[in-house]
């Protein structure tokens, strides 16, 4: 599918008439991509039948831009562009304080272009003299620059998965390949991820090099070795493959999945215990002590298994030890997706298609939550979701929390829906808005609680006190499965689980493809040692109708 090229290469334009001052191409390229980052089928096949005019937001002049996309790979009016701009976007638009009148602003006055042009006149106190910058915005840039670097060079986890997969499933094949695994942040389910870590156990080691180097995806060989090799992808990325004996293949995963932290505090209670661990093994002086199984090496450091979301080195280690490590929730247990939009907000398909869907992905439930301001009729809008019957569907909004931390809509209008979920949109004083909301009874679920957006927006918000007034006033705070937010973070949902807060592992999907996202904030609410029942949509429906006061 095709679908994120177009998506990129119209956000990308979307940027450039941002630099131009065209707000109103800007808007219309910039909905055309989201259109179609939300669309749950392939792109070509809606244009091979001659449906690109359907979309929301695509009127005959995208339509055509999309057909050269689709059929060329790349759009001439961009190429325009960068020739007139010829700026590094992702890098400059990856500092915090940086946006795209900031670029344009950089590159007529100052002729910057990269990160390094960034620095270089950031150092040379040359930004603050800029019309609207000033010193204390300079030294902001500045200080930025780094963590930006750190962006560029890592990925979405969503993104990348897919290919590790793919990659592990065509050597999988191989003849004479016992086993392949995917270690590394990917294993241990970080939000993103700067390489593909892969382990192999093979006869022939030789032959799997030769396949792993000559790889359609593969752009470069970086070095290649008897047993290990690494590679750039075409995607940009750093591919890492190795080839260990089965004897030491659980010490060898257990190594490379990680974390480092994790990884030195194991050799620490090793040597403790007059032992040396390595990749190839735990061993008593020349003596392989264990080394087959993950599970054998752990238990002979006197430890339970751990699950590779885990091992950060956040007390998972003496968790272990001491037999109390986390039942941790999976996929199976969610049993709804309690966060959705359909045609009558900002989504794409209809509420029985959503529902349709949903069940075909084995949820017993879902709520739909389309956007309060788009719905001019409540009555109508509620009696459109009861004539739904493929699942049960439960008559949700969300509203916009405003900036004194009231509701967009009047309370006693949202007391006629199932579920609430309140939500900020945009401004600041995020943690004061959000305690405000939790005050109105009607509130159930949080949405996206902090506003981040991995690689462009962190976080300001005091997570402790939210955290804290969740819990007092029986509110859930939303695991919005969206792979760009993931938003309650890992550590965020650890202080939620911690302090008696109940939280509800959403897709926040604007079409139904986007339902399956949910794995993505499964995996984050592991990271954050959260159980079956400290999620509300692992309860059936019945149940949760209680939790909700229904």
């Amino acid at each position: 599918m095709k679908n994120r090229l177009v998506a990129q290469i119209l956000n990308r334009v979307a940027d450039f008439m941002d630099l131009k001052g065209d707000e109103f191409r800007s808007k219309a390229y910039r909905r055309a991509a989201r259109t179609i980052e939300l669309l749950g089928e392939d792109i070509e096949e809606v244009a091979a039948q001659d449906r690109l005019q359907e979309l929301p937001g695509v009127g005959r002049n995208i339509a055509s831009k999309i057909r050269e996309i689709l059929d060329t790979g790349s759009l001439h009016l961009l190429h325009e562009l960068m020739e007139e701009y010829p700026v590094d976007f992702d890098a400059l638009l990856s500092v915090e304080g940086v946006g795209p009148r900031t670029v344009k602003l950089l590159y007529e006055e100052l002729g910057i272009k990269t990160l390094d042009d960034l620095e270089y006149q950031a150092k040379r106190h040359r930004i603050r003299r800029l019309r609207g910058m000033g010193e204390k915005k300079e030294k902001a840039i500045l200080s930025n620059i780094e963590l930006a670097r750190s962006r560029i060079t890592r990925k979405p986890l969503a993104y990348i998965v897919p290919l590790a997969q793919r990659i592990k499933s065509e050597v999988m094949d191989l003849e004479g390949v016992q086993r392949v695994e995917v270690a590394g942040s990917i294993r241990r389910g970080r939000e993103t991820v700067g390489d593909i870590d892969i382990l192999v156990t093979a006869r022939d080691p030789e032959m799997v090099m030769d396949y792993f180097t000559s790889m359609e995806t593969v752009r470069e060989v970086v070095v290649r070795g008897p047993r290990k090799s690494t590679v750039r992808l075409v995607e940009d990325l750093d591919c890492d493959l190795r080839v260990f004996d089965d004897g030491v293949f659980g010490s060898a995963l257990l190594y490379f999945t990680g974390s480092w932290e994790f990884n030195v505090e194991l050799r620490r209670i090793a040597q403790s215990m007059g032992m040396k661990l390595s990749e190839y093994g735990l061993f008593r002086g020349d003596e392989r002590v264990a080394g087959r199984t993950e599970e054998e090496v752990l238990e002979a450091l006197g430890l339970t298994y751990i699950e590779p979301e885990l091992r950060e080195n956040r007390g998972e280690i003496e968790a272990a030890r001491e037999r109390r490590l986390p039942e941790l929730v999976s996929s199976e247990d969610v049993r709804g997706d309690l966060h959705m939009h359909s045609l009558h907000s900002d989504g794409i398909d209809s509420i029985a298609d959503l529902a349709s869907y949903a069940e075909t992905l084995g949820r017993e439930y879902i709520a739909v939550t389309d956007h309060a301001r788009y719905i001019s009729d409540p009555d109508s809008y509620l009696r459109s979701i009861e004539g739904v019957d493929e699942i049960p569907v439960l008559a949700g909004v969300e509203v916009s929390i405003l900036a004194d931390g009231s509701l967009e809509v009047p309370g006693d209008v949202l007391e006629d829906f199932d579920l609430v979920v309140a939500s900020v949109h945009d401004g600041f004083n995020v943690t004061e808005r959000l305690l405000g909301a939790m005050d109105h009874d009607v509130v159930d679920i949080i949405g996206h609680p902090t506003g981040r957006v991995l690689g462009t927006r962190e976080p300001v918000v005091d997570i402790e006190r939210v955290t804290e007034r969740a819990a007092e006033a029986g509110v859930a705070l939303e695991v919005n499965s969206n792979p760009l937010r993931l938003d309650l973070r890992d550590t965020h949902v650890r202080m939620a689980v911690d302090a008696g807060c109940r939280v509800a592992i959403n897709s926040d999907a604007h079409s139904r493809g986007a339902l399956e996202n949910i794995r993505w904030g499964v995996i984050t609410a592991r990271r954050g040692w959260a159980e079956p029942d400290d999620v509300i949509n692992t309860m059936g429906i019945r149940k949760l109708r209680r939790w909700l006061g229904g």
